[in-house]
């Protein structure tokens, strides 16, 4: 049997990266797949780019979220493998998925590792911090999920713009184990700028309040967000700081800029939640 899969894509002034993200689902060797493309009303040439790969674009916003969401309910697959418009599935994915979820019909969810790559020196250094997050089951969430499951839980959390993959992940993984394959999702950073990296990081930390109040994941977004535990990480695995030198240094200085502008925006994130509370 070949249990139709629904792979969903959210999209927002997309068209740098989408087609790419498409021809790699196109080329999948798992052929069951029905492509949903879930628009928040972009205004470069994403639609007529999404049109050209399948019928089943839709328009919904605000967030990612709630795009994700809309695309499971039009979803007739048995399974759902969620993606974001920068990246790039290798051939085995989906097949992978299919026989490691179908074989142990107690997992309910798959982690795809994934890698990074990108032009530029920051992009470098992006890609060998990404590196290190593999196989580590507290940074990385699942991608791919059973239909039912996810319906069961509501999908992502709508209220989150930051770490509502984690949060999903670990609902998912409080009812069964996650399973995981080897074959990579690959995350297109393009032309990584340090600036444009530490204003995202800035953006999300600001909305992380919401996903760290969730009691039932204090454990792992403890771990998550210990400054201290990703240094650790990162060199208790010496060999790959070394092996390029000036790339381990600039993924260590990145990542401490990245730090402490989370640390700020994590600060003014709460204080503007306090004062939306008390006015």
């Amino acid at each position: 049997m070949n249990p139709l899969v629904s792979v969903i894509v959210p999209t927002y002034n997309s068209d740098a990266t989408l087609a790419n993200c498409l021809e790699s689902i196109k080329k999948q060797s798992y052929q069951s797949i029905e492509l949903i493309i879930v628009d928040n009303h972009s205004a470069d040439n994403t639609v007529e780019i999404a049109r050209k790969y399948t019928d089943l674009v839709f328009t919904k916003g605000p967030e990612r979220s709630a795009q994700r969401n809309f695309g499971v309910q039009k979803a007739r697959g048995e399974y759902v493998c969620i993606i974001d418009s920068d990246m790039e599935l290798s051939p085995e994915v989906i097949s992978q998925c299919v026989v490691v979820i179908a074989e142990k019909l107690t997992l309910k969810g798959v982690v795809i590792p994934e890698e990074s790559f990108g032009e530029g020196f920051w992009a470098q250094c992006k890609k060998l911090e990404r590196s290190f997050y593999v196989g580590v089951n507290w940074m990385e969430a699942a991608r791919f999920f059973d239909k039912k499951t996810y319906v069961s839980l509501g999908g992502y959390d709508s209220s989150l713009v930051s770490g509502e993959d984690w949060d999903l992940s670990q609902r998912v993984a409080h009812l069964a184990p996650l399973g995981r394959v080897e074959a990579f999702i690959y995350h297109n950073e393009g032309r990584l700028k340090l600036g444009r990296t530490l204003g995202k990081k800035y953006y999300y930390a600001k909305l992380i309040a919401r996903y760290l109040a969730k009691q039932n994941h204090a454990a792992s977004s403890a771990r998550q967000t210990s400054v201290l535990g990703r240094y650790w990480l990162y060199v208790s695995r010496p060999g790959k700081l070394l092996r390029r030198p000036l790339i381990g240094v600039g993924m260590l200085f990145m990542k401490t800029l990245e730090f402490g502008v989370g640390a700020v925006g994590m600060v003014m994130g709460k204080r503007e939640t306090k004062v939306a509370v008390d006015g």
